[in-house]
């Protein structure tokens, strides 16, 4: 098992600035591409932003130039700087990792975090 966990999600208002973070721990040998999504009420999950190991990042059109994903391989962790936000901004955030396993050695995985509420306020 890889179990991701969240935190930093909450409340802010229009403006205001959030830090999201997820760790990932467990059966992992390595981990190749990390992500965030986001899910709003009503709307499918959408991709916010996603890094590879090598650091390379792409975005959703929608928060480039507000977000910014940053991680750090040796604590297998990655974060979601959010500035400038809007209300529709609000949704919950999940995060997402893709690796390989050390049982059985180099296997795929695929683990979601359970999310964190993101709310912005006009």
């Amino acid at each position: 098992q890889v179990q991701l966990a969240e935190s930093g999600g909450g409340w802010v208002q229009a403006g205001g600035s959030l830090r999201l973070s997820c760790a990932a721990s467990g059966n992992i040998f390595s981990i190749y591409d990390m992500a965030w999504h986001r899910q709003a009420p009503g709307k499918q999950r959408e991709l916010v932003a996603r890094i590879t190991s090598s650091g390379s990042s792409n975005y959703a059109d929608s928060v480039k130039g507000r977000f910014t994903i940053s991680r750090d391989n040796a604590k297998n962790t990655v974060y979601l700087q959010m500035n400038s936000l809007q209300p529709e901004d609000t949704a919950v955030y999940y995060c997402n990792a893709e690796g390989k396993r050390l049982v059985p050695f180099r296997a795929d995985f695929r683990s979601w975090g359970q999310g964190t509420q993101v709310t912005v306020s006009s």
